[in-house]
């Protein structure tokens, strides 16, 4: 039997319009990397601002040791997934590596099979001014972008590896020419990704649309984290700027633990999870097929 979207208090469905009336009122935007159908549904039911089908799904999910071996249809996989289990956070898709960056056909055209094939609402575009262009291809089609910039896990060798961005007046200068590129190519929205909290916050002080920090300090319009950092579900490597609110590894350890000790002394599956026949029906059964137990 399927099951239905879970109902949520009454809530209006998220727009752009209400992001920027947010950013006016000086109300916190919440942004939420999630992959799966059941996160959604718990997300979307609490009340998160933008749900953000990331990349970085493929390597908590499907074990890619990287964003960049993640392939198109794994990130729309999940998004299918997200679509499915959500109703009133608007719904984005972080674009992955090279599928926006060879033309402005390719850009459009992959946004569009985000869009008519999982319900995607906006897209995430990471890069720098030299992506704009086919960024504002992505906007003039109709189909919405928030602009990333900062560290950029498909540039990691290019920027030296994870380390925070702007640092340095020269740097700090260059990602706020890559955030009003991106904003003249039409994105709603700004993502800053470990950049110095100087830089962000002088960005949404000076952008006419909300800026969202990851690990970029609080003084932006909102915050973006990863959700599978809050349970501390990606045991490789848990980012500085990620705040573990609950440790689920060893609840899962215990679980599974108990379960395994359980078969092992034949107390699981007990009597109360198991199915047995009527005795009449049974004693039929024995003689059909001469059981004598």
């Amino acid at each position: 039997m399927s099951q239905k979207k879970t109902d949520a208090p009454k809530r209006k469905k998220v727009t752009i319009p209400e992001l920027f009336e947010k950013k006016k009122r000086g109300e916190a935007i919440t942004q939420l990397a999630v992959y799966d159908y059941e996160n959604a549904i718990v997300a979307d039911r609490l009340g998160i601002d933008i749900l953000c089908v990331s990349d970085t799904g493929g390597m908590v999910l499907f074990g890619h040791p990287s964003t960049v071996s993640v392939s198109f249809e794994e990130v729309l996989f999940m998004a299918q997934a997200i679509d499915r289990g959500s109703k009133y956070g608007l719904r984005m898709v972080d674009m992955p590596y090279m599928s926006f960056h060879v033309s402005e056909q390719q850009a459009v055209e992959n946004a569009g099979r985000f869009v008519a094939e999982a319900n995607a609402e906006v897209m995430k575009c990471e890069g720098n001014q030299h992506h704009a262009k086919n960024i504002e291809a992505i906007v003039k089609a109709g189909i919405p972008v928030q602009g990333h910039i900062g560290i950029c896990p498909m540039r990691i060798p290019q920027l030296g590896g994870f380390r925070a961005q702007g640092k340095t007046a020269d740097r700090a200068k260059e990602l706020v020419d890559d955030a009003l590129a991106m904003v003249d190519a039409g994105c709603f929205s700004i993502m800053c990704e470990v950049v110095t909290n100087e830089v962000s916050e002088y960005l949404a002080e000076t952008l006419p649309v909300p800026v969202i920090s990851l690990g970029s300090g609080s003084t932006s319009d909102g915050v973006h984290i990863i959700g599978s950092d809050l349970f501390h579900l990606y045991e490789a490597h848990t980012p500085r700027h990620s705040k573990v609110y609950t440790d689920l590894v060893p609840i899962l350890e215990d679980g599974y633990r108990r379960y395994m000790d359980d078969v092992k002394s034949r107390t699981y599956p007990g009597k109360e999870h198991t199915v047995f026949m009527q005795p009449d029906e049974l004693d039929r059964f024995k003689d059909m097929v001469g059981w004598n137990k």
